[in-house]
Formats: structure tokens, sequence, C-alpha cells
């Protein structure tokens, strides 16, 4: 009984803030129950300051200190905020700069919201426009239109008084990308220590900064990263329970999800939320999962929960007393959370009704709302303008992860140019993913014109035949400098000098079905469905629009293994299958209890399984050989 109570109580106040005490543990929810989720390097960079105010959590993108210098910079100018420069060639430079961009952005959004509890109740006012964002079921929207019916002026000033306690800004959350970790060198050029790599730095940046907030780790697994993050007292939990630093894992599976926690729980470090992001239906880097749809990997999570919490709780109570840390007197617990190709609340109310997810990401679409990110004016118009065919799968990332890009992007009409005259590649301007010594001593990326100048003149020595030469040679020139342009966007907004700006952009398949530049109250009551941006009435669920990429990425595969010949059974090929059968026969049984949508649409969804399924099968017949 007392079980499902605190589960009762758990969803009674899922939409909106509140400090639950459960038997002496503190669990932190927020005033929505969407979030922006990071989007490339720059895209999000100041989102926290454009947004927070009004109770919005966003993660910055810890990649670029040289953009999130500069933007330090341009915002202390705003904000008449003294401006110290960090070089390059300081002490420790790359995690000062993101510790002082961070302190800057937690300083401005203090007075935003300072500003924002004195202004009055009136129409058009910050606060107002604070709860007229919240969602409808929200217990604060509710005491918010009490305050406005109220007509006795002592008591509409109590509870307007009440109303200025309760509420809260969004959270300035940050991201490590794990395999971006360089090693760095010093003047002289001998290398640094460990603790100087690209990742370790960006973590101490954020460790040594006042905001209370979370880290998010994606892209992989770094066991010398997540060793690093004993080394700062913040991560570890208060004797209540409460964290001034969560950790945020995003995983694309429940197996990643409890082989890093407990990696992490052994050091008395614990996960705060396991944000699930769908591998092929998501913007930036798209990580395919071998068929794993997002679908049964949240039921996996939904039927372990408490299995996984009772496993790292185990481990991580466990190395606190062996560090002398304080215990939380209550078993800790974590968040669920999904990203990656929602756009309708039909599909939002359904994750967290089904799956129990406590929020939601919405990325892509947020690249069409200026208000909340950094875009211009040119890639918002081709974005906004952006079908089906205008997006797609591109091996442009140097990290050789299949990377999600915009046709007729700056980026990519640049590099187009630049192969047309014989001179492909880019300067390297940052280096964050300089890592091959393949013909230089020192790392370099292989979107470099260095590398690509040296790959090329290799691959003709070998006498290839022409056709196999151009097609090898496609691949390597594929590559573009993705580290530096996709902040180019904020260069050009804020007019910061820079040369050769050619912004790239990294939309998710979703942005398809969107047609126009929104404002920030458009998109907000898009996702409460209080309004419906969206015309395309004939956009696939977003289950559906994720299986039909996972078999694109299916029918590639087999195509690529139809060119290897080997006596042994792939048996990857098996998984593949295996992992996509499972899912349609998952979705089969799961359609009819997605009472959200339709029975019409229900029943069109069944039948665009069935599709799949037939998809599957010719896919199959053209390849015998591999299906034996």
């Amino acid at each position: 009984m007392k079980d499902l109570f605190y589960q009762k109580l758990w969803k009674m106040f899922c939409f909106s803030y509140v400090l639950l005490y459960i038997d002496g543990m503190k669990v932190t929810l927020m005033p929505h129950t969407f979030h922006v989720p990071v989007m490339g390097t720059g895209f999000t960079i100041d989102s926290p300051i454009r947004v927070a105010r009004y109770g919005i959590s966003s993660v910055v993108s810890l990649v670029d200190d040289t953009l999130i210098e500069n933007v330090r910079k341009f915002y202390a100018k705003r904000y008449n905020e003294e401006y110290t420069p960090i070089n390059k060639q300081d002490d420790d430079w790359r995690a000062r700069r993101i510790t002082a961009y961070l302190d800057l952005s937690d300083r401005i959004i203090a007075k935003q919201f300072a500003d924002l509890k004195a202004s009055p109740f009136e129409a058009g006012s910050e606060i107002s426009r604070y709860f007229e964002f919240l969602p409808n079921e929200s217990p604060l929207k509710t005491a918010y239109m009490k305050m406005l019916a109220e007509s006795d002026p002592a008591q509409k000033k109590a509870l307007q008084d009440k109303l200025r306690e309760e509420i809260k800004p969004g959270r300035i959350d940050t991201n490590i990308m794990t395999k971006i970790d360089r090693a760095n060198f010093a003047k002289d050029g001998t290398p640094l220590s460990e603790e100087y790599s690209d990742a370790l730095a960006a973590l101490r940046g954020y460790a040594q900064s006042t905001v209370h907030s979370a880290i998010v780790l994606s892209a992989g697994f770094n066991r010398r990263l997540y060793t690093y993050i004993e080394n700062f007292d913040d991560f570890y939990p208060a004797a209540d329970g409460s964290f001034k630093k969560e950790i945020i894992l995003k995983v694309s599976d429940y197996r990643s999800a409890i082989t890093q926690g407990k990696f992490l729980a052994k050091k008395g470090l614990w996960v705060s939320e396991f944000r699930v992001e769908s591998g092929l239906n998501c913007g930036g880097h798209a990580f395919a999962g071998s068929g794993n749809l997002m679908g049964p990997i949240l039921e996996e999570f939904k039927q372990k929960k408490q299995e996984l919490i009772e496993q790292l709780s185990s481990a991580c109570v466990e190395a606190l007393k062996a560090k002398n840390k304080p215990v939380p007197p209550q078993q800790l617990t974590f968040r669920l959370t999904a990203q990656g190709g929602i756009g309708t609340v039909n599909e939002d109310k359904f994750l967290k009704r089904y799956y129990d997810v406590v929020s939601t990401g919405w990325g892509s679409p947020f690249l069409l709302v200026p208000q909340a990110v950094q875009i211009d004016n040119d890639t918002l118009t081709k974005l906004a303008a952006a079908g089906e065919n205008d997006l797609f799968l591109s091996d442009v990332s140097p990290l050789n992860v299949a990377f999600n890009n915009l046709r007729n992007s700056l980026s990519e009409i640049k590099k187009c140019l630049l192969i047309n005259e014989g001179t492909p590649g880019s300067p390297c301007l940052l280096g964050h993913l300089a890592t091959n010594t393949e013909f230089t001593k020192n790392p370099v990326c292989t979107a470099s014109r260095v590398y690509q100048k040296l790959k090329l003149e290799a691959l003709k020595a070998m006498g290839l035949p022409k056709e196999e030469y151009e097609r090898q040679a496609k691949r390597i020139t594929s590559k573009a400098c993705i580290c530096s342009q996709l902040g180019d966007g904020v260069y050009i907004n804020e007019h910061i000098e820079k040369n050769g700006l050619a912004p790239a952009v990294c939309p998710g398949p979703n942005i398809a079905y969107f047609s126009r530049p929104a404002t920030l109250k458009e998109m907000i009551d898009h996702i409460y469905g209080r309004a419906d941006i969206m015309p395309f009435k004939t956009r696939p669920h977003m289950f559906i629009k994720e299986l039909q990429l996972n078999i694109d990425q299916f029918s590639q595969f087999v195509d690529d293994k139809k060119l290897v010949v080997s006596e042994k059974k792939d048996n990857s090929i098996e998984e593949y299958l295996k992992n996509l059968t499972d899912g349609i026969a998952y979705y089969r049984q799961l359609i009819p209890q997605i009472s959200e949508e339709s029975a019409t649409a229900q029943k069109k969804m069944l039948a665009q399984v069935n599709e799949a399924e037939e998809r599957i099968n010719t896919i199959k017949a053209n390849a015998p050989a591999l299906f034996q």
C-alpha cells in the first residue's frame, strides 16, 4: 500500500515543480514536462539564458570552448559584467573558460528570474508568461487561474505572493560527448597530462561552476572520464538525498544503462536520470543500434526499473560507506526521460502515461524557434522549407558515425564547391576531432585539408580502377568540419568576427513535418496540445517513422554485406533481423493500447507495421545467401 501511495503521489506531481520528501529522500521535479536537448555545439549554447527564467531546462554543449569564450564575452558586454579573456596560452584554459561561462549564465539567469518574480501580474508581463507557458494540468497553473478569478484585492494579493514563492527557473544542464576526448598540448608542444584532455577538462569546468544542474554524458562509455568524476564532491548525494550536480546518462538501450550505471555506482556516483534517445529518429549523430527500437527499449526500462534501482542503489550505498560519504536515508531512484522524433501531443502523452516517462526532449522542432536557440536566418529559412528529401543521413562526421544533415546547408554547399575546385577538406580551426596519425606525427582531423590531400595522394598511388578510386575518394571527401561549423550561426547572429563562416546544421527527420518558424509560445502550446503547428497530417507516428528508418539502414547493411565474401556465418545480420522482427511483433500488440490515437490512426499504424514486415521479407528474398 505504501509503495502504491508513493507511485500515485509521484504521478500527481509530475506536472509541476515540487520538492518531495519521501522517507527522507529529496526528489526534484521541474515546472515543465519537456526539455530542450543539446543541439550541435552552438544551437543551444545560450538557450538557458533565453528560456530558463520561464522554468524551461535546456542543455549546453561543452565541446567548443572557443565558441563558449566568445559567447561569454558577448553576454558580459550585454549585461555590463566584467570580462577578462581566458586565452589558450593560459593554464587550464579549457576548464576555466567553461566555468567562467556557466557562472556568468548562472548570474544572468538569477537576475532575469528576480526581475520576472518582481514583475506585475498583468497581460504581457514576464511572470504572466511564466504561468501561461505551464501545462494546463500543472497545480501551479491551476493556482494561477484561481488567482486571476479572485475578486477580493487582499486575497488576490496573497495568492500572487504565494505564486511568486512557488516558481523556480529551469536548469542550465550541460553535455559532454564522451567520444570527444582529444589530448591537449602545452605551449612548447609537449603533451599535457590526461586531466587536460577535452572531456576531462570540460567535466572539471562544469564541476567547478556555481550551477546546480546536471551533466548529460552521451555518445558512449568513457571509463577514464567516469572515473574522474569521483574527484568532485558536488556529484555525491547530500545527507538528505539531494544533489548539487546530477549525472544524466543518454543511452540507446537498457544494457548500456546497466553497464554504465553499475560502473558509476561502484564509485558512489548515482545516475539521477536515464535519457533514452532514439538512435535514428533524433538529430545530430545517429547511433543506429542494430535494429533496436525505442518502444521495446522503453518497455524494458518500464519492466526492470525497480530491479535496476535495487542493483545500482546497493552498489552505490556500499561505495559511499567505504568513502565515508553521506548515505541517503531512503533508497535512491532515477528519472526516465525520452527524446528523438517526438512531434505531437498524443505521442508525448503516451510516452508519459504508458512508460512512466517524466519528461520528453523536443530537439529538432526547437530549431525553428529563434527565441529559444541560436539559428541564423539562412539556415532557419531552409529548415522551415525542408521536406523529407532535403534531409539525409550523411558521412560528414569525422567521428565515423552517421550524421543527420541538410542537403542545402551552407556547410554542404561549401564542401561540394571545394571538392569541385580540387581542394577538398577544411582548415582545422579547433582540432577537437583531430585523432588521425596515419600520415602525420601530430593528430589531424579526417575532415581537414591536410589529411584529405595526403589520403587522396595515397589512394592514387594504389593504381585502383577509376570506378573504385572514385568510390573511395567520395568517402574521404565526404567529411566536413562540423566541430567548428555547427557554431557558425552564433557568429553570424551576434556579429562575432570569424573567417569562412559556413553554418552546418543537424536536424532530425522530424523537422520535415514542420513548415515555418515558430514563437516560443507557439511551440510550447503545440507540445501541450493547446495548438497544432504541424500541417502534415500524413506524418507517420514516431514509432513507425523510427521503424522505417531502421529498415532503410537494414537494407543498406545487407547491401554492404553482399560485397563481403566470407565462409563464416555473419551473426550481426541475424541479430539485426531478430531485433526488427521482435520490434514489429511488439508494436502489433502495443498499437491497440495507444489510446491517445484514434481508431483510424491505430488501423493505419498496424497497416504500416505490416508494410514494414513485407519490406524485410523482400530484403531477405533479394539476399538469400545471407539468410540461410
